[in-house]
């Protein structure tokens, strides 16, 4: 079976493959992209609850996590969040900014995996072939590339590994990718469930069974970093953006603080309300900070003697007591769910042996790695989107 040629062979029709290869094709490089899955660009069509945030207003290298924290920056520095905005205008989708700086679209996540495909078919240069599990990729005596599916041989330059990671296997997530840098001599950094929530197996689990659903805005904080932003009680334990960020600087058996009240100096607060209500109960006055249900498990767990007991009645010593556990409450997860809900991997390819200008292997010539795969993962807010654009943008000029 004679194999077919092109320039440039992309495993993966996610965010940075498609990325890749419209960028690639401007350039005037036929390209192939090869998706195990039925359908391409599934992560990015649930990604945001199906309206893709897709970049952030604020990207810096300091949203990334890698083991090398230099090597976002020259990727990231050449296509930048504007540049993306760019095109995302050009294309006349609507979108909003949130919290945070992130960027939603307005009418769901199909209008950037249109607009990558529609990029895509600008040159008739790229061909999208779906359903294809690539089973060889090899090295020929001339230097090419053969990569070999099922029923199909192909021939390339360049070889483009946009195989993402391990997390949500259903969409088609896998160890391909990481195989194939280790068959080409690569050290691969441990892989774990990133930007995913915290389970628990003690106590602390039926409180977040009983309050699954509230949310509060709290600040989550290790000895390395803090987040402050919507927490969320499970069935399983905790998630919401807080515990997810936080889960990307946290090892099993590790514990964490949480700030129930982060906007208040709650001792002060106390204080006043002293003054001002001393006839009141305290889960009465906290619920003007958060809701009933979750201030009832608070007083459960932090001043249930004194729960009949007005705050007039109550020493400033125990206030500041009580006060400091709502503001610094110490938990240990049992772990969290693992890939199965993860938005990221965490780990992956040595970006050592990778160069940060292009990309390509410093091990293999004509062999590029992109995106999830490499060891770095973004905070969440779009950061892990910008870095697909940003990286594949800049491979794109050496495939």
């Amino acid at each position: 079976m004679a194999a077919q040629h092109y320039d440039v062979i992309v495993l993966g029709a996610g965010a940075s493959g498609l990325m890749l290869a419209a960028c690639a094709a401007k350039r005037g490089r036929s390209v192939l992209v090869l998706e195990k899955a039925n359908k391409v660009g599934k992560k990015i069509l649930m990604s945001g609850g199906g309206k893709c945030n897709f970049t952030n207003l604020d990207v810096e290298p300091k949203h990334y996590l890698c083991h090398n924290p230099h090597f976002v920056k020259s990727a990231l520095s050449r296509y930048t969040q504007w540049d993306f905005i760019g095109l995302v205008c050009e294309y006349g989708i609507a979108y909003e900014e949130r919290k945070h700086g992130q960027l939603f679209t307005l009418n769901g996540a199909k209008d950037i995996l249109n607009m990558l495909l529609s990029e895509c078919s600008k040159t008739n240069l790229v061909e999208i072939q779906t359903s294809a599990e690539v089973e060889v990729v090899q090295v020929l005596e001339d230097g090419q590339f053969s990569v070999k599916t099922q029923n199909q041989n192909f021939r390339a330059e360049s070889v483009a590994v946009a195989t993402g990671g391990l997390s949500i296997p259903t969409l088609g997530g896998s160890d391909f990718g990481y195989q194939l840098a280790k068959q080409f001599g690569h050290q691969i950094y441990p892989t774990r469930a990133g930007l995913v929530p915290f389970t628990f197996s003690d106590q602390f689990k039926e409180v977040t069974t009983r309050l699954s659903g509230n949310a509060l805005d709290a600040t989550l904080s290790n000895p390395q970093i803090e987040f402050t932003e919507a927490l969320l009680f499970t069935h399983r334990g905790l998630s919401g953006p807080s515990s997810l960020q936080l889960s990307n600087y946290w090892q099993v058996g590790e514990s964490f603080q949480i700030n129930f009240f982060p906007t208040h100096d709650l001792f002060t607060w106390l204080k006043q309300k002293k003054q001002s209500h001393p006839k009141s109960l305290l889960r009465t006055l906290f619920t003007e900070l958060a809701a009933k249900s979750v201030i009832a498990e608070l007083q459960q767990l932090i001043w249930q003697t004194d729960s009949e007991t007005a705050i007039g009645q109550m020493s400033d010593q125990k206030l500041e007591k009580i006060a400091t556990q709502l503001q610094n409450f110490q938990v240990k997860p049992s772990g969290t769910e693992g890939y199965r809900t993860a938005e990221v991997t965490l780990g992956g390819v040595d970006t050592d042996e990778i160069s940060s200008k292009t990309m390509e292997s410093k091990k293999q010539k004509g062999l590029f790695f992109l995106g999830e795969v490499l060891d770095v993962t973004g905070h969440l807010g779009g950061y892990n989107f910008q870095w697909a654009w940003s990286c594949a943008a800049a491979a794109a000029e050496y495939v």
